[in-house]
């Protein structure tokens, strides 16, 4: 194997965790090209006695580097920030462990890892959802054993008093979704009330660039009338789809030829608990060439 098809084969790995600890699929496109070419200038004068761990210990540095540095945008963020939404039914661009245990991807998780510190993190990550050992943890993050498993117990332990529930995308998921859109466009408040869960919130993500829920609406009687309300105003050319996303079921929203909207459906106990709206531009560059290479 050439040493760019061994790379390759570790591509869904390095993708996946730098998604998962930056919440860019294009930001983590990139760190992951950056990955391949420091590994590319270094191997010729390195001993690799583990590639897996060493171009895992690249990209969670440069992964570690931009979150750092992006907490402070972040916290500059006009409106609620949210994750890039990523179509998880294209399996070659995840690795085969994340597809089978698509509640470690899914919206409502990636949104709680924000609340950990970038280090808590990487090593949460690579110890809950990629089941590294702390002897391999320890010198990609730069810290010893016993700070590894002290920053994974802390942030298990915030993780485990929030997290959410998650229920596998299925046929009785999507049909609820279809129903939730034939109300939505025919006004049937009823409909809409009997499949929104009494605690549901909704979330909205427009980056200050086009129209977003700027503070969660969290009434199910307001998140009816928003739905109603946005089936009237759409416009003649305006097309809905339903995917998976992150998941879940998720209505994608076309105008024209434009990506212009992705709702995040979660679903728990047959009824929508949460509604993540991706409506920022720059967040749907990624998932809109997903699913143009898509059939």
């Amino acid at each position: 194997m050439s040493p760019a098809e061994a790379f390759e084969s570790y591509r869904p790995l390095l993708f996946a965790i730098v998604y998962e600890m930056t919440g860019s699929a294009s930001e983590a496109e990139d760190l992951v090209q950056e990955t391949y070419l420091r590994y590319h200038e270094s191997r010729s004068q390195t001993e690799i006695r583990s590639l897996k761990a060493y171009l895992t210990t690249i990209a969670t540095r440069l992964a570690l580097d931009y979150a750092k540095s992006s907490r402070h945008t972040r916290e500059q963020y006009i409106g609620t920030w949210l994750p890039e939404p990523l179509l998880t039914t294209d399996e070659r661009l995840l690795p085969q462990e994340l597809v089978e245990r698509r509640e470690a991807i899914s919206m409502a998780f990636l949104v709680l890892l924000e609340t950990l510190t970038p280090p808590e993190r990487a090593v949460f990550l690579l110890r809950e959802v990629f089941d590294f050992s702390y002897d391999e943890i320890a010198p990609i993050i730069g810290k010893s054993d016993a700070a590894c498993r002290q920053l994974f117990h802390r942030a298990q332990e915030r993780i485990a008093a929030r997290k959410p529930r998650f229920v596998p995308a299925s046929d009785d998921q999507y049909a609820l979704v279809a129903g939730f859109v034939r109300a939505s466009q025919t006004g049937e408040m009823d409909a809409l009330m009997q499949a929104l869960a009494r605690d549901v919130t909704l979330w909205g993500d427009g980056g200050g660039k086009v129209p977003a829920v700027l503070l969660p609406l969290r009434n199910p009687a307001t998140i009816a009338r928003f739905f109603t309300l946005l089936a009237r105003k759409a416009l003649p050319n305006a097309r809905v789809d339903m995917r998976e996303v992150n998941g879940t079921p998720a209505l994608i929203i076309w105008e024209g030829g434009t990506l212009t909207t992705v709702f995040l459906l979660q679903i728990v106990d047959a009824r929508i608990a949460a509604i993540f709206s991706v409506r920022n531009p720059e967040k749907l560059t990624f998932i809109a060439r997903q699913l143009a290479s898509q059939p």
